[in-house]
């Protein structure tokens, strides 16, 4: 197979029908078929039903926290190419070409950024767009050299580096797309920010003040583990993802 798409899914029905949509776009517009991963983490409303209806594959979670659902989506997966959706699609469903061979190579993770030329951001409040910029400050400081757009969760990963990265997070709530870059960064592997035309959406997946506390002790818990060298050196060469556990 050689892309898989990764969803993580808690009560979403309502959500769903228009990432549904998006999908089937998608589809029209690549010359191959790919999965669709669904990790629910304990709905109990008709978000599985759904999915199982739209022909995705759905495995239900042992845990409710956000980065076991990741890491379970991504490590299970079969794809090439793994890449990272959430249901409220906040940018086109054709831009995800963009961050596939054959408009781009040589990499091992590709970034849909809203902060590089050419990116577009519409219908962002002020008060979410200075959040962002403060927590991104913080991200370069505390674990990031690099400026790069680590929240939006469009992210695709070759299938090496989405087996030495995931198998090596620790962190369950959204500051897992932070930990898996630092990590990417910290062994060298090869990141691509894309521009892609981005649109605020109530229900996208977003931090918030609300969360500062929490996001911060993540931050300061990476860079613990940075700075004190425990995840475990990546050779790509050596690193094989694992066989999934169910069969398309």
């Amino acid at each position: 197979m050689l892309l898989s798409l990764v969803l993580t899914t808690y009560q979403d029905a309502r959500e769903l029908p228009r990432a549904i949509a998006h999908i089937h776009t998608l589809r029209s517009c690549l010359p191959y078929e790919f999965q669709v991963i669904v990790v629910d983490r304990g709905s109990t409303d008709r978000s599985t039903a759904l999915c199982n209806s739209a022909g995705f594959s759905v495995l239900l979670s042992p845990s409710s926290e956000y980065g076991d659902a990741v890491r379970m989506g991504m490590l299970n997966a079969s794809g090439t190419y793994r890449i990272l959706i959430d249901v409220t699609w906040s940018i086109p469903a054709s831009q995800l070409q963009l961050l596939l061979p054959p408009i781009q190579s040589g990499f091992d993770i590709t970034i849909a950024s809203r902060r590089v030329e050419g990116a577009t951001r519409d219908n962002e409040p002020i008060s979410a767009l200075a959040f962002s910029r403060v927590f991104n400050r913080l991200v370069r400081a505390l674990v990031l050299t690099n400026q790069v757009d680590t929240q939006l969760t469009y992210k695709c990963f070759r299938a090496e580096a989405a087996y030495a990265l995931f198998s090596r997070s620790r962190e369950q709530n959204e500051t897992i797309h932070v930990e898996v870059l630092a990590i990417a960064e910290a062994f060298r592997l090869n990141i691509v920010e894309v521009p892609v035309d981005w649109t605020f959406h109530p229900d996208n997946p977003h931090t918030s003040v609300l969360d500062s506390p929490a996001l911060l002790a993540s931050l300061l818990r990476i860079r613990t583990r940075l700075s004190t060298d425990q995840y475990a050196p990546i050779q790509m060469r050596s690193e094989q993802p694992n066989t999934p556990r169910w069969s398309l």
